[in-house]
């Protein structure tokens, strides 16, 4: 199966240029500098601004998958919630996975930022100077659907991992914190 037998492919809003900062914008803009290393969209950074068109845009809805079509990581982003009304910059494109297509969004993420998708899109990016993945690319992507059960397995199992690397990421930061404040009664006596 390909990823377009499950998912349908959505564009982009189409930005005119840089996107534009205003203060009292009724939507906010979603960039790549928004993805937090973890994959997670770090939803207080993103920009307020006014989202014009001839076509209504596609907002974001839970559930939706982002995908970073540009530069040099092109990971999937799963979309538990969406706290409010939002869109994508022309760096991504938007899956939302078709209805009685039998798979979860999450593990279609999960599965496209695993090593074989990975190579696939290596394989497949275009450009020298800034990487990307053409729509028809990602369109082709193969996709393996397994068991509702086992597809629910491995994104508790994917979720339990991420809390995990969470807790330890807090542990380093406290214990970096106590180090500091050892440092400091020691050292500047």
């Amino acid at each position: 199966m390909k990823l377009s037998d499950a998912v349908n492919i959505l564009p982009a809003h189409p930005f005119r240029g840089s996107i534009e900062e205003v203060a009292d914008g009724t939507a906010r803009a979603v960039q790549m500098k928004d993805i937090e290393d973890d994959g997670a969209v770090a939803w207080h950074s993103l920009v307020r601004t006014e989202v014009a068109g001839r076509r209504e845009p596609n907002w974001l809805q839970p559930q939706d998958i982002l995908f970073l079509v540009r530069g040099s990581r092109n990971i999937a982003v799963f979309l538990d919630s969406v706290p409010f009304p939002a869109v994508i910059s022309p760096h991504f494109l938007l899956l939302r996975v078709a209805p009685g297509a039998g798979v979860l969004p999450a593990f279609v993420a999960w599965q496209m930022n695993q090593l074989p998708a990975q190579r696939y899109f290596e394989a497949s990016a275009e450009g020298s100077v800034q990487r990307s993945i053409r729509k028809a690319v990602l369109a082709d992507l193969p996709l393996v659907i397994p068991s509702p059960s086992t597809q629910q397995a491995v994104v508790r199992l994917a979720a339990a991992a991420r809390q995990e690397a969470e807790t330890y990421r807090k542990l380093i930061a406290n214990r970096e914190q106590e180090l500091r404040a050892v440092a400091s009664t020691i050292l500047n006596r």
